[in-house]
């Protein structure tokens, strides 16, 4: 059973600036999104971040959410949590699909996000996973938004392009003030 595996969990990263995480939650079936929130907030804790919370209709308003917060707010990360049960249609397959490939679409984009969707068969197996004293699943996902923010700034630059194409400019930050690069 995989709650009796053993896995190998990275420690935390530092920061030295501060870093401010959105998590976005299809609370759909609420026990389970709380027990995914909690576990997310409290490893945002104990590495120093912040965070906002969000709430959606499903999972597959995820990646839309997380892409609108994107482009109009200044979030370093994105939390991406929520739980599809499989049920007798192949709608379970359509929103697990769609969903992780928004996610994975962002992420290869270049946004620092950690996907804590569950997919599971029944709720006994999504109340493992959720539960901040179990799996935590959520906690995981906060972990892997931490992580990538933090690779995203040891390798990236300090500022973000701003207008469209090719030729966008870059805003820099230095000692100066904005500067163009």
């Amino acid at each position: 059973m995989a709650s009796e595996e053993k896995h190998h969990v990275l420690d935390l990263p530092g920061f030295d600036k501060p870093v401010k995480l959105l998590i976005v939650v299809a609370p759909y079936y609420k026990d389970i999104a709380d027990g995914l929130v909690a576990g997310a907030k409290s490893v945002i804790k104990q590495a120093g971040a912040t965070c906002d919370l969000v709430e959606v209709p499903g999972a597959l308003e995820i990646p839309s959410a997380i892409r609108i917060a994107d482009r109009r707010s200044n979030f370093d990360g994105f939390v991406a949590l929520g739980c599809v049960i499989r049920g007798e249609t192949t709608h379970y397959d359509t929103v697990c699909n769609d969903s992780s490939r928004g996610l994975m679409l962002l992420g290869l984009d270049g946004l620092a996000i950690g996907n804590g969707i569950l997919t599971v068969e029944n709720k006994h197996q999504a109340e493992q996973r959720a539960d901040p004293a179990g799996q935590n699943k959520g906690g995981g996902a906060a972990a892997a938004a931490l992580h990538l923010v933090a690779l995203g700034r040891k390798w990236g630059r300090t500022g973000k392009k701003m207008g469209f194409g090719a030729d966008s400019i870059l805003i820099a930050e230095n000692e100066e003030g904005p500067t163009t690069a």
